[in-house]
């Protein structure tokens, strides 16, 4: 059994409180080496803590879990024939509980860089995450990749260049493996993120006017495709880069989280300082990682394609005034229509109606 298989049979057993103490202190040693694992064990932990029976099956992601509880199952093969019926019927329980909770949760996980969508040639990998939902998956070279609802990500499955590249349409969390002689780049939307190891943050959906990357540690290069490396704009950790996909911007158009570290930085790009002293889980770039959406002075118009994303939900206006209204919070265990409510709580200058996942919002004059 690989080290991964074993971290996730280990979480299997603590999660249906099945571990020894002897497995939760191996599962807790693990853990302490590998933050990003860490981060996954606490959010199944709290998902599995507060799962309710709304759930939807998932074939593949079922036969993954099964598979890797039947690897660590034949490590002891005295005990498992010796408890053939009852391993199995655990077996199965463990592995629908898991799937069931990764579901509910938003969450597709998968091992091995096995891809989530067909393959577009004999050397292009597609992972996919669709709406309403996350996926975390781990890419050929122990890259481990986070995609936010709504995204796609494409690799060559083999990794066997100079350099390793990834495209981008959508949002992604990445942990890249540290390779010094094969840097890791990310193309989205005409612009390249160059790294060796680090872990960064892009967000850069069809409909954004900018590209934000991100960085938590190590160090990015950011560059125009049509641009030298020379120009690149290097980022420090703790550090958020907006980069506009057009020549120009206007900074003031910008998200009002963000202010410019250096008033006399072009308007070509904004850099921004994130708050280190926050943890990842309570901090806005990273919320969605956490199952929490996150939104501060939103328009309505741009609220709604996160919604739409979010909760795989279609959001119509019928009043262009609307659009502009403006929100801020969070949601996070709240349904769509939980959501609907609270906003309009907040700011009662709206109507909608909600049917099935087609949502319809208008003025309330």
């Amino acid at each position: 059994m690989t080290t991964s298989e074993r971290i996730w049979h280990l979480m299997a057993k603590a999660l249906n409180c099945e571990a020894s103490s002897f497995e939760q202190e191996e599962l807790s040693v693990l853990l302490s080496e590998n933050e990003s694992l860490h981060q996954q064990y606490e959010l199944l932990t709290r998902i599995w803590n507060e799962k309710d029976g709304y759930v939807q099956d998932e074939e593949n992601a079922r036969l993954t879990i099964m598979k890797i509880i039947n690897k660590a199952s034949e490590e002891d093969v005295a005990v498992f024939h010796t408890n053939l019926r009852r391993r199995r019927r655990r077996q199965l329980f463990i592995a629908a509980t898991i799937v069931l909770v990764l579901i509910a949760g938003g969450w597709f996980i998968k091992l091995g860089g096995s891809s989530s969508a067909p393959v577009q040639n004999e050397r292009q990998e597609a992972l996919v995450a669709k709406k309403g939902s996350r996926s975390r998956s781990l890419l050929p070279d122990g890259t481990t990749v986070w995609l936010n609802a709504g995204s796609k990500l494409s690799y060559e499955n083999d990794f066997t260049g100079s350099t390793r590249e990834v495209r981008l349409e959508g949002e992604a969390f990445f942990d890249v493996a540290k390779q010094i002689n094969r840097p890791f780049i990310v193309h989205t939307s005409g612009i390249e993120i160059k790294v060796l190891g680090t872990a960064f943050n892009v967000k850069s959906y069809p409909e954004d006017k900018t590209v934000e990357t991100t960085l938590y540690r190590g160090s990015v290069k950011v560059f125009r495709q049509e641009e030298s490396e020379k120009n690149a704009i290097d980022l420090r950790p703790n550090q958020k880069l907006i980069l506009s996909k057009q020549a120009a911007i206007d900074s003031e158009k910008l998200s009002e989280e963000v202010k410019p570290t250096n008033k006399e930085l072009p308007t070509l790009f904004t850099i921004a300082p994130i708050d280190s002293t926050k943890k990842e889980s309570e901090r806005f770039e990273t919320a969605w990682l956490y199952s929490r959406l996150e939104f501060r002075g939103d328009s309505f118009e741009e609220l709604a394609r996160k919604l739409e994303r979010w909760y795989n939900v279609e959001i119509a206006f019928s009043d262009e005034k609307v659009k502009q209204l403006n929100f801020n919070g969070s949601f996070e265990k709240e349904t769509v229509e939980q959501a609907f409510v609270a906003l309009h709580a907040a700011l009662p200058l709206f109507t909608y109606n909600i049917s099935n996942h087609e949502i319809s919002v208008g003025s309330s004059k």
